[in-house]
């Protein structure tokens, strides 16, 4: 989900100083957002003793019968398994699917996969999608420009490469040189550089490797001048900041204990709980079991740990979070005090004297700058919107703010550049806003105009006089912006510019309507499409949403939806409901824990928005989302089966009972609470996808309604959101309504995409990205009847 509560889906906020950190705990999306651990096994259930009966579907909407009929596997169900939740008895007889390593799992996952080829291979424009995503998708994508040293860096994608390659060249028309090419690291472009972060005098960078989209990384550095590999490796690294000292002999990194794995179970498919991290300090030419252990607490095994080192090189601070929540404690210490050196602790159990500046986790605090021992943090204390602060380690007790909080705008991320400005980026009903400011008293020097659209990074540190900016919006794929701030009045100029062939923007639209939700809020939803579409209710639409860990949904560019929306004549909607952070923590905070079901509400209202308005009707309307968008999609289709044609659910939390017990589940339970607490147990059992799976025609209100198309997609190195949520789901879904009555009325298929050697999402080769969208689109092409124009 979304981790250090402001860093990421996809980088919600540029990274800090040195360094490019592409995880997120918190981060269930995304991009930007969790937890596992495996608490039973039944490896003894083998799919050999299960029953051979089947459902057999003849019709399946507008699906051609699959070789005359669809068969669903009969899935054994153990209805032994019975949990006591404070006096409620709960049944989950596929529990056996938690175990990932267990043969009848294997055998489960192989029969749904056979599944949804079948389904897929009757579906009539998989291929022109495969075709033209991929023509599309063969376009320039460019990052910001770095400098360091007297180099500058970038990445660069020619269109279909598995991973972008890490460029170098002099000056900002020299020669570019490849530095690094990830696509080398493995035959399958499925390696993929998940950080990287340079030495203070640029003479090393340390990448982070990650493998099938597993949040496991490998730390390996190299040699910036001869680009060469040092022997340095550091294993088991998750959820982790590099920051290195300004002596450059090392860096601080975070990890977990490495976890307790057979040679059958690959990294990133187990799924222990991810407890007690520790922060160690790497110094170069050394083993990784010679690391100096720094500072960790052993009384709060659930604590995630971020190191950064301060402008100046002199303080070490530490950011803790035990959740998803934006609240953060705040340690720092004073490298330059420590009489023999950090490698002179660690030893004989002691650890950096750390010095408590703020221990609660009542606020967020992120380090923007310090000047001495005076320091500027970025915080919503007292400022749902957020705000810019400033304290002196001298007078610890005194606060006074920079910048104050803006009474609409919430304060996206602040940056510190050309010694003493600052760029300051707002949102404003999801609309970016862009300002130079000054450092030491926050007034205004000048705005800096963008089109309604997306900052997904920045670069620039505090020595550096210029700044790049990677601009998106529904209709423009990516712009490199440069903003030379040494000139008395400073302008974003166009630096690099992705064209894509064969799309014109300007024959499309993009909107923003403001919904009234059941209770009368009013929830912002771009809405994306031809110019010329007539509104008569007969268009596809897919509306997609989020909801949850203060992440806002804003504007980017997706050639698969362009596809849809360019052939399909599709309706493209993008819902900014509560829970996310469009607003600040105050509509975060309406969408989350006993409020989550604002969220469901926020979208179903969006959802019959569409067709109210003449954009779509039911059985064309699909709904996506991802993580906590899956929940989200989960949710609805089980509250309002009748309102929509077709749902498409990734890596989605759906056993809202047992999240809390794999991998890094226990952090999300900030948003959603946990079901050991009594009253949280009774929000959670209202919603939990896997728990509120009903047979709408038996209600005699819902006479002919039946559960829309289903695909839910999940990966087997997902150890963010664990497969079994979606496993457990699927069985349910096809065990209730595809195979257990003999009136039974679920023509709609319900299928499972099982992707392998993948993960959450980030890092997936280009290839796997393609591959996805196809499935997916046609798959809901096909249900929905949308027809192709060329």
């Amino acid at each position: 989900m979304a981790q250090q509560c402001r860093n990421y889906w996809n980088s919600r906020q540029a990274p800090k100083k040195n360094q490019v950190i592409s995880q997120s705990p918190t981060t269930l999306q995304p991009s930007f957002l969790l937890e596992q651990c495996r608490t039973l096994s039944l490896s003894a259930v083998s799919l050999k003793s299960i029953p051979s009966s089947t459902r057999v579907l003849s019709s399946m909407g507008s699906l051609p019968e699959v070789s005359g009929q669809l068969v669903y596997p009969s899935v054994k169900r153990d209805d032994s398994i019975v949990e006591d939740y404070h006096g409620v008895p709960v049944a989950d007889p596929y529990r056996w699917l938690e175990d990932v390593d267990a043969e009848a799992v294997k055998e489960f996952i192989g029969a749904q996969r056979k599944l949804c080829n079948e389904v897929l291979n009757t579906c009539s424009l998989r291929e022109r999608f495969r075709e033209r995503i991929t023509d599309l998708f063969d376009y320039p994508k460019y990052d910001c420009f770095m400098r360091r040293g007297n180099k500058y860096f970038y990445f660069y994608n020619t269109g279909l490469q598995a991973q972008s390659v890490l460029y170098m060249q002099d000056g900002l028309e020299g020669e570019a040189e490849i530095f690094l090419d990830p696509n080398k690291l493995s035959d399958d472009g499925t390696v993929a550089l998940s950080a990287y972060v340079f030495s203070e005098n640029a003479e090393f960078i340390a990448f982070g490797l990650s493998s099938s989209g597993s949040d496991w990384i490998n730390l390996k550095v190299m040699r910036v001048a001869d680009k060469t590999w040092e022997p340095d490796t550091i294993s088991w690294v998750k959820f982790s900041s590099i920051a290195w000292t300004h002596d450059n002999k090392g860096f601080f990194y975070s990890r977990y204990p490495a976890p307790m794995l057979d040679g059958s179970v690959d990294a990133g498919m187990e799924t222990n709980i991810n407890l007690n991290h520790k922060l160690y300090y790497h110094v170069m030419g050394t083993d990784q079991e010679d690391d100096v252990l720094c500072w960790w607490d052993m009384e709060n095994p659930k604590w995630i740990l971020e190191a950064t080192v301060t402008d100046d090189g002199k303080y070490l601070v530490l950011c803790i979070t035990e959740g998803c929540d934006p609240v953060n404690r705040l340690y720092y210490c004073d490298l330059s005090s420590l009489s023999n050196g950090i490698s002179g602790f660690g030893r004989n159990s002691e650890l950096l004297p750390m010095r408590k500046l703020v221990d609660n986790f009542d606020a967020q605090y992120e380090l923007i700058a310090n000047d001495g021992t005076s320091f500027t943090f970025l915080t919503n204390n007292n400022a749902p919107k957020y705000k810019l602060v400033r304290v002196d380690l001298e007078n610890p007790d005194v606060w006074v703010d920079v910048i104050p909080e803006s009474s609409s705008d919430v304060l996206q991320s602040v940056r510190c550049v050309n010694e003493s400005q600052l760029i300051v980026c707002y949102l404003s009903d999801v609309k970016y806003v862009l300002q130079v400011r000054d450092l030491a008293s926050g007034s205004l020097i000048k705005h800096l105009p963008l089109d309604i659209g997306s900052v997904l990074n920045m670069s620039g540190r505090r020595e550096d006089k210029e700044i790049f900016i990677n601009y998106a919006s529904f209709l423009t794929p990516n712009i490199i912006y440069r903003c030379n701030l040494s000139v008395e009045d400073p302008e974003l100029e166009v630096f690099r510019e992705s064209i894509v062939k064969g799309f014109d923007r300007t024959a499309f639209q993009t909107t923003q309507v403001f919904v009234p939700s059941k209770d009368g809020t009013k929830i912002p939803m771009f809405i994306v499409r031809k110019k010329n579409l007539e509104l008569n209710g007969q268009n596809p639409a897919l509306l997609y949403g989020y909801g949850g860990f203060n992440i806002s949904i804003t504007p980017s560019f997706s050639v698969s939806r362009i596809v849809f929306a360019q052939h399909c004549g599709g309706v493209l909607a993008f819902a900014n409901i509560r829970g996310g952070g469009e607003y600040g923590e105050e509509w975060h905070r309406a969408g989350s824990l006993a409020n989550k079901q604002n969220c469901f509400d926020d979208f179903i209202a969006c959802a019959e928005y569409l067709i109210r308005s003449g954009y779509t009707q039911s059985k064309k309307l699909s709904i996506e989302g991802a993580s906590n968008g899956g929940l989200l999609v989960a949710a609805c289709m089980n509250q309002r089966p009748d309102l929509f044609g077709c749902a498409l659910a990734h890596v989605g939390v759906m056993d809202m009972l047992r999240f809390h017990k794999f991998t890094i589940g226990h952090a999300w339970t900030t948003d959603y609470g946990c079901s050991e607490k009594e009253e949280e147990f009774k929000w959670l059992i209202k919603y939990s996808p896997l728990h509120n799976v009903k047979r709408p025609w038996e209600d005699s209100a819902k006479d002919g309604v039946q559960y829309p198309s289903v695909m839910l997609l999940t990966a087997d190195h997902d150890d963010r959101v664990v497969p079994l949520h979606s496993l457990k789901l699927l069985a349910t879904l096809q065990h209730e309504l595809c195979l257990n009555s003999k009136d039974n009325k679920q023509t709609n298929p319900i299928i499972g995409r099982l992707d392998s050697k993948a993960g959450h999402g980030a890092g997936r080769p280009v290839q796997k990205l393609i591959d996805e969208a196809t499935d997916k689109y046609a798959f809901m092409a096909e249900v929905v009847n949308a027809q192709w124009v060329d």
